[in-house]
């Protein structure tokens, strides 16, 4: 079957948008869940929560606390949209796709950090190596294949992504198509429709209930 340079542009797109995703986050998801395994600290259960809300909040309400935060107008987005301008464009996608994958990530590496033994951290500690060689040359070897499961898992949740990055990201094609956003157009009565013509969604009504959600 051939595709069209429209499919190939949304693909192409699709797998941008994920790599990018799982490649930024990436960073934090370890120092997230180094700090959930290593760490005891007063508020450790609310950041713990916090973390793993997008397992439990509908992803179009995530596209909107997004939109919130981080639009045009968001509370911090204002600030970064002159440099990187993330509501609208395939940044915010990524972004979108990074927070819904986050948990994710976070799950599989810290299963695979507490499997770690602190023993051979301690006795590289009472061989006189720091804690950043400990780390580097120890716990993150050893947790690798956590990293590596936690990795594919994002960006395969990454590239399923839909609710966040349809009310964040929205669809223009040949700006910001993004599959499986690239599987729904958008005419311009605004109402969603599938290839076949019949209607999904009314995306303005989706979104006033959203609103009248929150």
């Amino acid at each position: 079957m051939m595709l069209t340079d429209y499919e190939w542009q949304t693909i192409e797109l699709s797998l941008k948008v994920s790599i990018t995703a799982v490649i930024f986050s990436l960073p934090l998801v370890i120092l997230a869940a180094w700090v959930l395994v290593r760490c005891r600290f007063p508020g450790k259960s609310l950041l713990d929560s916090i973390i793993h809300l997008p397992l439990v909040l509908p992803p179009v309400v995530i596209g909107y606390l997004l939109l919130i935060g981080m639009g045009r107008k968001g509370i911090i987005g204002q600030w970064l949209y002159e440099w990187f301008g993330l509501s609208f464009s395939w940044r915010g996608a990524a972004l979108a796709s990074a927070v819904i994958a986050f948990p994710l990530m976070v799950c599989a590496i810290r299963l695979a950090l507490e499997a770690v033994d602190t023993r051979l951290e301690l006795a590289a500690r009472t061989l006189g190596a720091n804690p950043w060689r400990v780390f580097f040359t120890i716990t993150l070897p050893l947790s690798f294949p956590g990293i590596v499961a936690g990795t594919v898992l994002a960006f395969a949740r990454s590239l399923g992504e839909f609710g966040a990055t349809i009310t964040f990201v929205s669809n223009i094609p040949g700006g910001n198509t993004y599959h499986p956003v690239g599987d729904v157009h958008i005419d311009s009565n605004t109402r969603c429709r599938s290839r076949c013509g019949a209607p999904v969604r009314d995306c303005h009504s989706a979104l006033n209930g959203v609103v009248a959600a929150l």
